[in-house]
């Protein structure tokens, strides 16, 4: 190599990420064989939700803080009503939690399938959407299509709409369904179990870039069921914390070529939420159905690359399918539909698995239940970090690749995350200098 081959900088850069929620873009920076800069660039304006909450009474977080994404309402209303309900000493159990989990279910199966077949999926099957991919496709995407239906179906029945569920209230629900208007749902759902079997078999079948990287993995950890709405933090290095704790965990910093905070572990560095966090951590948990269709599709009980994320998300579509079931089988209408709430000032901590990765809520409010302060860390901010470690790592082994290759590559790798760039950009520091 010539000192001059050696000494040549090369900048792989896409101003607009395409197939991701949101709007960043992607930097990467070489020198010769070395990586110098890999960047998840987040320019998106900051929306800030923690400030729009401030003097609102708790009765609205759960509307408004739904707002913050189409895609994973559910998440953020129910993370926000655990915080509330932790800050008055009320813990929701029995058939309301159960119906927590059950509209839960149907946000896991609606947002994870767009993002495998949507979103994801062209990547690896060479296309640069999926209305192209559609052309050589069509039964695919038909798959996909079904699956997110039944999963908008079960969202629109417990939630009252599809998008942005009018039902969910602190405490529990407004209203509950029947087991009568539940019937038809269940046995729609049974039904597109079969065809999230054949999902899980079609991703499975999909080619792999070599790639893994020993980083931390952080999920919720609940005995006796996979992690979905409630739990403690664990991760494969031994952290193990009550909601309360996480900020004691986990710090937050402002990096200047981003608009979302970065988060790390403290004294550790970065770590991964998510779909492959979740797995690795909890699969003995899973349905044995969601077990048999992983191993079929390659999977063992750890998985570490993350381009296999879209097998796990598959999996946890299967999962999801059968917890939902399952808890229709069991339901039985709880009367009266949410917990009774007596407001009282104090700090509350909530936290949940959203499809992306845990999503967690802190509330402090006052006597009258007035909402003093927000603070709101969504799995996107959590991973930019990893993101961006990954991208490094995977550059660093695909120096010699030809530019056009590389560049799909990386976007490919930020894609793994199913990034929600707009949930990350709320945040908001104001310092006020005055002479």
């Amino acid at each position: 190599m010539s000192a001059t081959d050696a000494e040549r900088t090369r900048t792989i850069r896409t101003d607009y990420l395409a197939r991701v929620e949101g709007e960043g873009a992607l930097h990467v920076r070489i020198r010769g064989r070395d990586v110098l800069e890999a960047r998840l660039e987040i320019f998106e304006p900051p929306r800030f939700f923690e400030a729009f909450l401030r003097g609102r009474s708790f009765e609205e977080v759960t509307d408004i803080t739904a707002r913050i994404c189409g895609i994973c309402p559910v998440a953020y209303q129910m993370s926000s009503a655990r915080a509330i309900e932790d800050a008055f000493g009320v813990e929701v159990d029995g058939p309301v939690r159960d119906l927590r989990r059950l509209i839960y279910c149907g946000e896991w199966i609606e947002s994870h399938t767009l993002h495998v077949f949507m979103l994801h999926a062209p990547d690896f099957l060479g296309y640069e959407s999926a209305i192209a991919m559609a052309q050589d496709h069509p039964q695919v995407v038909e798959l996909g299509l079904a699956l997110k239906k039944a999963g908008n179906e079960l969202i629109a029945l417990v939630g009252g709409r599809e998008v942005h569920p009018v039902n969910v209230r602190v405490g529990g629900f407004h209203r509950a369904p029947t087991k009568r208007e539940l019937a038809p749902l269940r046995e729609k759902l049974a039904r597109a179990r079969d065809a999230a079997r054949e999902a899980v078999a079609w991703t499975g079948k999909l080619p792999f870039p070599d790639f893994e990287r020993d980083v931390e993995l952080v999920s919720l950890s609940e005995p006796g069921e996979y992690p979905i709405d409630r739990g403690r933090v664990v991760s494969s290095r031994g952290l193990d914390i009550a909601p309360r704790e996480f900020s004691e965990a986990v710090e937050e910093e402002h990096v200047e070529h981003s608009n979302a905070l970065y988060a790390r572990i403290r004294g550790r560095g970065s770590y991964l939420a998510g779909p492959l966090a979740r797995y690795n951590l909890n699969f003995e948990r899973l349905s044995a159905p969601a077990q048999e269709a992983a191993r079929a599709a390659g999977l063992g009980p750890e998985c570490r690359n993350p381009f296999q994320s879209i097998v796990v998300r598959a999996v946890e579509v299967l999962y999801a399918f059968d917890e939902a079931v399952r808890l229709i089988d069991a339901y039985e209408p709880p009367d009266p539909p949410a917990f009774p709430l007596e407001p009282r000032a104090g700090t509350g901590h909530g936290w949940t698995e959203a499809p992306r990765g845990m999503l967690y809520h802190s509330y402090s409010l006052d006597e009258a239940g007035r909402i003093l302060q927000a603070k709101i860390v969504p799995p996107t901010s959590q991973n930019q970090k990893s993101i961006e470690e990954d991208l490094f790592g995977l550059v660093s082994g695909m120096i010699d690749a030809p530019e056009d290759e590389l560049q799909l590559r990386c976007e490919q790798a930020i894609r793994n995350y199913d990034p929600c760039i707009s949930c990350a950009t709320h945040f908001l520091q104001l310092n006020v200098e005055r002479e």
